[in-house]
Protein backbone atom coordinates (compact mmCIF):
# COMPACT_ATOMS: atom_id res chain seq x y z
CA UNK A 1 0.00 0.00 0.00
CA UNK A 2 1.06 3.54 -1.07
CA UNK A 3 1.33 5.80 2.18
CA UNK A 4 1.72 9.29 2.63
CA UNK A 5 3.04 11.12 5.71
CA UNK A 6 2.53 15.26 5.05
CA UNK A 7 3.83 17.77 6.85
CA UNK A 8 1.72 19.29 9.44
CA UNK A 9 0.20 22.40 8.65
CA UNK A 10 -1.84 23.07 11.78
CA UNK A 11 -0.79 26.57 13.67
CA UNK A 12 1.81 25.35 16.35
CA UNK A 13 1.89 21.36 15.24
CA UNK A 14 5.78 19.93 15.55
CA UNK A 15 4.93 16.62 15.62
CA UNK A 16 4.50 13.91 12.70
CA UNK A 17 2.77 11.03 12.57
CA UNK A 18 5.72 8.37 11.71
CA UNK A 19 9.51 8.43 12.85
CA UNK A 20 12.22 6.22 11.05
CA UNK A 21 11.09 3.73 13.99
CA UNK A 22 7.87 3.13 12.61
CA UNK A 23 8.61 3.60 8.80
CA UNK A 24 10.97 0.74 8.99
CA UNK A 25 8.10 -1.80 10.53
CA UNK A 26 5.82 -0.38 7.98
CA UNK A 27 8.44 -0.82 4.95
CA UNK A 28 8.94 -4.56 6.67
CA UNK A 29 5.30 -5.13 5.85
CA UNK A 30 5.64 -4.28 2.08
CA UNK A 31 3.73 -1.15 2.12
CA UNK A 32 5.82 2.09 0.45
CA UNK A 33 5.94 5.46 2.25
CA UNK A 34 6.50 8.63 1.03
CA UNK A 35 7.22 11.70 3.55
CA UNK A 36 7.07 15.06 2.87
CA UNK A 37 10.57 16.70 2.92
CA UNK A 38 10.52 18.72 6.36
CA UNK A 39 7.41 16.79 7.68
CA UNK A 40 9.85 15.50 10.70
CA UNK A 41 12.63 18.70 11.47
CA UNK A 42 10.23 20.41 14.12
CA UNK A 43 10.08 16.67 15.82
CA UNK A 44 13.94 16.33 15.62
CA UNK A 45 13.64 13.42 12.78
CA UNK A 46 15.63 14.52 9.42
CA UNK A 47 14.46 13.97 6.00
CA UNK A 48 17.78 11.99 5.65
CA UNK A 49 16.70 10.06 8.54
CA UNK A 50 13.73 9.07 6.86
CA UNK A 51 15.97 8.19 4.09
CA UNK A 52 17.58 5.89 5.36
CA UNK A 53 14.74 3.93 7.16
CA UNK A 54 13.78 3.24 3.98
CA UNK A 55 10.76 6.24 3.21
CA UNK A 56 10.59 8.23 0.07
CA UNK A 57 11.44 11.97 0.46
CA UNK A 58 8.28 13.94 -1.86
CA UNK A 59 6.27 17.30 -1.43
CA UNK A 60 2.86 17.56 -0.17
CA UNK A 61 1.02 16.61 -3.10
CA UNK A 62 2.80 13.31 -3.38
CA UNK A 63 1.77 13.16 0.17
CA UNK A 64 -1.84 13.77 0.07
CA UNK A 65 -2.07 11.78 -3.08
CA UNK A 66 -1.60 8.57 -1.70
CA UNK A 67 -3.55 5.56 -0.97
CA UNK A 68 -3.58 5.95 2.87
CA UNK A 69 -2.56 9.40 4.59
CA UNK A 70 -0.81 9.19 7.82
CA UNK A 71 -1.37 12.52 10.13
CA UNK A 72 -1.52 14.46 13.03
CA UNK A 73 -4.55 16.91 12.94
CA UNK A 74 -7.21 16.70 10.54
CA UNK A 75 -6.22 18.09 7.05
CA UNK A 76 -7.11 21.68 6.31
CA UNK A 77 -9.27 22.47 3.38
CA UNK A 78 -5.88 22.88 0.98
CA UNK A 79 -4.87 19.51 1.80
CA UNK A 80 -7.97 17.78 1.63
CA UNK A 81 -8.20 19.32 -2.13
CA UNK A 82 -4.66 17.22 -2.49
CA UNK A 83 -6.46 13.60 -1.32
CA UNK A 84 -7.85 11.33 -3.55
CA UNK A 85 -11.48 10.09 -2.88
CA UNK A 86 -11.49 7.10 -1.91
CA UNK A 87 -8.38 7.41 -0.06
CA UNK A 88 -7.98 5.99 3.88
CA UNK A 89 -7.14 8.87 6.55
CA UNK A 90 -6.01 8.09 10.20
CA UNK A 91 -5.15 10.93 12.75
CA UNK A 92 -6.61 12.89 15.51
CA UNK A 93 -10.05 14.55 13.79
CA UNK A 94 -11.95 15.39 16.71
CA UNK A 95 -14.87 13.29 16.50
CA UNK A 96 -16.73 16.24 18.30
CA UNK A 97 -15.84 18.26 15.20
CA UNK A 98 -19.11 18.06 13.30
CA UNK A 99 -18.07 20.23 10.62
CA UNK A 100 -14.66 18.83 10.07
CA UNK A 101 -16.19 15.78 9.67
CA UNK A 102 -18.56 16.60 7.24
CA UNK A 103 -15.57 18.34 5.32
CA UNK A 104 -13.94 15.22 5.23
CA UNK A 105 -17.44 12.94 4.47
CA UNK A 106 -17.62 15.28 1.58
CA UNK A 107 -14.03 14.62 0.25
CA UNK A 108 -15.71 11.30 0.21
CA UNK A 109 -12.40 9.92 2.73
CA UNK A 110 -12.20 7.13 4.79
CA UNK A 111 -11.40 8.67 8.01
CA UNK A 112 -10.37 7.42 11.49
CA UNK A 113 -10.37 9.31 14.58
CA UNK A 114 -8.15 7.71 16.98
CA UNK A 115 -9.34 9.71 19.62
CA UNK A 116 -12.31 7.86 20.12
CA UNK A 117 -10.44 3.90 20.32
CA UNK A 118 -12.15 3.21 23.80
CA UNK A 119 -10.47 2.76 26.52
CA UNK A 120 -10.37 -0.48 26.75
CA UNK A 121 -7.20 -2.80 27.76
CA UNK A 122 -6.87 -4.07 24.21
CA UNK A 123 -6.84 -0.80 22.84
CA UNK A 124 -4.32 0.90 25.26
CA UNK A 125 -1.45 0.45 23.16
CA UNK A 126 -3.12 3.17 20.65
CA UNK A 127 -4.41 5.22 23.13
CA UNK A 128 -3.37 8.80 21.68
CA UNK A 129 -5.32 10.77 24.02
CA UNK A 130 -3.28 8.94 26.93
CA UNK A 131 0.07 8.95 25.20
CA UNK A 132 -0.11 12.77 24.55
CA UNK A 133 -1.42 13.71 28.03
CA UNK A 134 1.15 11.73 29.88
CA UNK A 135 3.45 14.31 28.07
CA UNK A 136 1.46 17.00 28.64
CA UNK A 137 1.28 16.59 32.72
CA UNK A 138 5.20 16.27 32.73
CA UNK A 139 5.57 19.56 30.44
CA UNK A 140 2.95 21.21 32.42
CA UNK A 141 5.36 21.05 35.56
CA UNK A 142 8.17 22.08 33.98
CA UNK A 143 6.49 25.53 32.45
CA UNK A 144 5.08 25.99 36.04
CA UNK A 145 8.58 25.30 37.81
CA UNK A 146 10.23 27.56 34.70
CA UNK A 147 7.02 30.78 35.05
CA UNK A 148 7.41 30.61 38.82
CA UNK A 149 9.89 32.65 40.69
CA UNK A 150 10.91 30.19 43.23
CA UNK A 151 12.47 26.66 43.37
CA UNK A 152 10.05 23.61 44.08
CA UNK A 153 12.25 21.55 46.68
CA UNK A 154 12.93 22.58 50.46
CA UNK A 155 16.66 23.92 50.20
CA UNK A 156 18.65 24.33 53.62
CA UNK A 157 21.71 26.51 53.51
CA UNK A 158 24.03 28.59 55.98
CA UNK A 159 21.85 31.29 54.78
CA UNK A 160 18.78 30.07 55.78
CA UNK A 161 15.63 27.34 54.94
CA UNK A 162 14.08 27.85 51.88
CA UNK A 163 10.33 26.19 52.01
CA UNK A 164 9.47 23.70 49.49
CA UNK A 165 6.45 24.77 46.85
CA UNK A 166 3.28 23.68 47.45
CA UNK A 167 1.46 22.15 44.43
CA UNK A 168 -2.51 21.82 43.60
CA UNK A 169 -3.16 19.39 41.07
CA UNK A 170 -7.00 19.13 39.75
CA UNK A 171 -7.86 16.71 37.46
CA UNK A 172 -5.74 13.37 38.30
CA UNK A 173 -5.95 11.14 34.51
CA UNK A 174 -3.17 10.39 32.95
CA UNK A 175 -2.18 13.86 32.60
CA UNK A 176 -2.74 14.99 36.33
CA UNK A 177 -1.02 11.66 37.43
CA UNK A 178 2.15 12.88 35.43
CA UNK A 179 1.93 16.07 36.93
CA UNK A 180 2.03 14.43 40.07
CA UNK A 181 4.80 12.58 39.64
CA UNK A 182 6.75 14.93 37.95
CA UNK A 183 5.96 17.66 40.91
CA UNK A 184 7.30 15.26 43.33
CA UNK A 185 10.11 14.22 41.63
CA UNK A 186 11.06 18.10 41.90
CA UNK A 187 10.57 18.36 45.86
CA UNK A 188 7.02 19.88 45.64
CA UNK A 189 4.58 19.05 48.39
CA UNK A 190 1.40 18.00 46.45
CA UNK A 191 -2.26 17.77 46.81
CA UNK A 192 -4.76 16.33 44.16
CA UNK A 193 -8.33 16.83 43.64
CA UNK A 194 -10.68 14.50 41.75
CA UNK A 195 -14.24 13.59 40.99
CA UNK A 196 -13.45 9.94 41.02
CA UNK A 197 -12.79 8.36 44.30
CA UNK A 198 -10.95 5.77 42.56
CA UNK A 199 -8.31 7.70 41.69
CA UNK A 200 -7.58 8.37 45.40
CA UNK A 201 -5.29 5.43 45.77
CA UNK A 202 -3.59 6.07 42.70
CA UNK A 203 -2.55 10.17 44.27
CA UNK A 204 -1.47 8.66 47.39
CA UNK A 205 0.83 5.99 45.87
CA UNK A 206 2.45 8.48 44.53
CA UNK A 207 3.23 10.62 47.12
CA UNK A 208 0.51 13.48 47.20
CA UNK A 209 -2.07 14.22 49.65
CA UNK A 210 -5.85 13.53 48.09
CA UNK A 211 -8.17 16.23 48.60
CA UNK A 212 -11.51 14.53 50.02
CA UNK A 213 -15.26 15.52 49.24
CA UNK A 214 -17.36 12.84 50.75
CA UNK A 215 -20.15 11.84 48.45
CA UNK A 216 -23.65 12.49 50.64
CA UNK A 217 -26.08 10.79 48.22
CA UNK A 218 -26.22 7.59 45.77
CA UNK A 219 -26.26 9.75 42.82
CA UNK A 220 -23.04 11.42 43.82
CA UNK A 221 -21.40 8.29 43.85
CA UNK A 222 -22.57 7.10 40.40
CA UNK A 223 -21.60 9.79 38.65
CA UNK A 224 -18.28 10.13 40.39
CA UNK A 225 -17.25 6.40 39.03
CA UNK A 226 -17.04 7.96 35.36
CA UNK A 227 -17.56 5.97 32.29
CA UNK A 228 -15.45 4.75 30.06
CA UNK A 229 -12.34 5.78 31.96
CA UNK A 230 -14.11 9.76 31.70
CA UNK A 231 -15.63 12.01 34.16
CA UNK A 232 -19.12 12.63 33.90
CA UNK A 233 -20.87 15.78 35.00
CA UNK A 234 -21.10 16.28 38.98
CA UNK A 235 -24.62 16.91 40.35
CA UNK A 236 -24.40 20.38 41.83
CA UNK A 237 -24.79 19.45 45.66
CA UNK A 238 -21.05 17.73 45.73
CA UNK A 239 -19.93 19.95 43.48
CA UNK A 240 -20.41 23.24 45.93
CA UNK A 241 -18.36 21.44 48.26
CA UNK A 242 -15.38 20.68 46.46
CA UNK A 243 -15.13 24.19 45.00
CA UNK A 244 -15.08 24.73 48.87
CA UNK A 245 -12.13 22.57 49.77
CA UNK A 246 -10.38 23.20 46.99
CA UNK A 247 -10.80 27.19 47.29
CA UNK A 248 -8.95 26.61 50.62
CA UNK A 249 -6.00 24.42 48.83
CA UNK A 250 -5.47 26.82 46.18
CA UNK A 251 -5.40 29.97 48.38
CA UNK A 252 -2.37 28.60 49.96
CA UNK A 253 -0.49 27.31 46.54
CA UNK A 254 2.12 28.71 45.00
CA UNK A 255 1.29 26.32 41.43
CA UNK A 256 -2.09 24.81 40.56
CA UNK A 257 -2.60 22.37 37.37
CA UNK A 258 -5.79 22.19 36.33
CA UNK A 259 -6.39 19.42 33.75
CA UNK A 260 -9.85 18.48 34.19
CA UNK A 261 -11.95 17.68 30.43
CA UNK A 262 -14.97 15.57 29.31
CA UNK A 263 -15.14 14.85 26.11
CA UNK A 264 -17.63 16.92 23.88
CA UNK A 265 -17.87 19.66 26.23
CA UNK A 266 -16.73 22.56 27.43
CA UNK A 267 -14.15 22.83 30.36
CA UNK A 268 -15.71 22.93 33.95
CA UNK A 269 -14.62 25.58 35.55
CA UNK A 270 -12.57 24.81 38.91
CA UNK A 271 -10.33 27.86 39.84
CA UNK A 272 -13.00 30.75 40.01
CA UNK A 273 -11.80 34.63 39.13
CA UNK A 274 -11.94 34.82 43.51
CA UNK A 275 -9.63 31.72 43.54
CA UNK A 276 -7.39 33.57 41.93
CA UNK A 277 -7.47 36.40 43.26
CA UNK A 278 -6.94 34.70 46.80
CA UNK A 279 -3.48 33.30 45.56
CA UNK A 280 -0.38 34.86 46.66
CA UNK A 281 1.16 37.26 44.22
CA UNK A 282 4.02 35.28 42.03
CA UNK A 283 2.05 32.21 41.91
CA UNK A 284 1.24 30.04 38.49
CA UNK A 285 -1.97 28.38 36.95
CA UNK A 286 -1.09 26.12 34.59
CA UNK A 287 -4.38 25.48 32.73
CA UNK A 288 -4.64 22.33 29.74
CA UNK A 289 -7.93 22.46 29.47
CA UNK A 290 -7.43 26.37 27.50
CA UNK A 291 -8.57 24.91 23.97
CA UNK A 292 -11.54 24.02 25.65
CA UNK A 293 -12.23 26.88 27.46
CA UNK A 294 -10.27 26.58 30.09
CA UNK A 295 -10.87 25.41 33.96
CA UNK A 296 -10.41 29.05 34.93
CA UNK A 297 -12.28 31.86 33.17
CA UNK A 298 -9.37 34.21 33.58
CA UNK A 299 -7.46 31.65 31.26
CA UNK A 300 -6.49 32.85 27.83
CA UNK A 301 -5.93 30.41 24.97
CA UNK A 302 -2.75 30.37 23.73
CA UNK A 303 -1.17 32.55 25.64
CA UNK A 304 0.51 33.53 29.25
CA UNK A 305 -1.27 36.28 30.95
CA UNK A 306 -0.78 37.88 34.59
CA UNK A 307 -4.30 38.56 36.50
CA UNK A 308 -4.08 39.58 39.92
CA UNK A 309 -0.38 39.19 40.47
CA UNK A 310 -0.94 35.27 39.26
CA UNK A 311 0.47 34.12 36.10
CA UNK A 312 -1.98 32.27 34.05
CA UNK A 313 -0.28 29.54 30.93
CA UNK A 314 -3.05 28.63 28.39
CA UNK A 315 -1.05 26.50 26.42
CA UNK A 316 -3.32 24.93 23.93
CA UNK A 317 -0.82 21.99 22.70
CA UNK A 318 1.75 21.00 25.40
CA UNK A 319 2.78 17.77 23.45
CA UNK A 320 4.05 19.91 20.87
CA UNK A 321 6.55 21.52 23.13
CA UNK A 322 8.46 18.07 23.24
CA UNK A 323 7.63 17.09 19.68
CA UNK A 324 10.55 14.29 19.52
CA UNK A 325 8.58 12.16 22.01
CA UNK A 326 5.30 13.14 21.32
CA UNK A 327 5.94 12.02 17.77
CA UNK A 328 7.96 8.54 19.30
CA UNK A 329 4.32 7.80 20.78
CA UNK A 330 2.11 8.80 18.60
CA UNK A 331 3.70 6.58 15.80
CA UNK A 332 3.56 3.45 17.60
CA UNK A 333 0.03 3.91 18.38
CA UNK A 334 -0.45 4.72 15.28
CA UNK A 335 1.42 1.69 14.09
CA UNK A 336 -0.75 -0.25 16.04
CA UNK A 337 -3.79 0.91 14.65
CA UNK A 338 -3.00 -0.08 11.28
CA UNK A 339 -2.67 -3.57 12.42
CA UNK A 340 -6.67 -3.34 12.71
CA UNK A 341 -7.57 -1.73 8.99
CA UNK A 342 -4.42 -4.20 7.21
CA UNK A 343 -4.59 -7.62 6.37
CA UNK A 344 -1.52 -10.04 6.24
CA UNK A 345 -1.72 -9.69 2.69
CA UNK A 346 -1.26 -5.46 3.06
CA UNK A 347 -4.67 -4.60 1.81
CA UNK A 348 -6.37 -2.05 2.99
CA UNK A 349 -9.93 -3.77 5.22
CA UNK A 350 -12.37 -2.53 7.51
CA UNK A 351 -14.18 -4.92 9.88
CA UNK A 352 -16.81 -3.50 11.53
CA UNK A 353 -17.63 -5.90 13.73
CA UNK A 354 -14.17 -4.73 15.69
CA UNK A 355 -15.41 -3.11 18.34
CA UNK A 356 -12.10 -0.24 18.34
CA UNK A 357 -12.51 -0.13 14.86
CA UNK A 358 -16.26 0.45 14.41
CA UNK A 359 -15.72 3.34 17.00
CA UNK A 360 -12.87 4.91 15.50
CA UNK A 361 -14.30 4.91 12.14
CA UNK A 362 -15.78 8.55 11.32
CA UNK A 363 -16.85 8.36 7.60
CA UNK A 364 -16.51 6.14 4.52
CA UNK A 365 -17.78 6.09 1.06
CA UNK A 366 -19.35 9.75 1.22
CA UNK A 367 -21.23 8.62 4.04
CA UNK A 368 -21.24 10.61 7.96
CA UNK A 369 -21.17 7.50 10.36
CA UNK A 370 -21.04 10.14 13.60
CA UNK A 371 -23.22 12.63 14.14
Amino acid sequence: MLIGIPQETFAGETRVAVTPETVKKLKAQGHTLRVQSGAGVAASVTDEAYLAAGAEITDAAGALGCDMVLKVRSPQADERALMKPGAVLVGMLNPFDKDGLQALTDAKLTAFALEAAPRTTRAQSMDVLSSQANLAGYKAVMIAADRYQRIFPMLMTAAGTVKAARVVILGVGVAGLQAIATAKRLGAVIEASDVRPSVKEQVESLGAKFIDVPYETAEEKEAAEGVGGYARPMPQSWLDRQKAEVAKRVAQADVVITTALIPGRAAPVLVTEEMVKSMKPGSVIVDLAAAQGGNCPLTEAGKTVVKHGVTLVGETNLPALVAADASALYARNVLDFLKLVINKDGQFHVDLEDDIVKACLMCRDGQLLRT
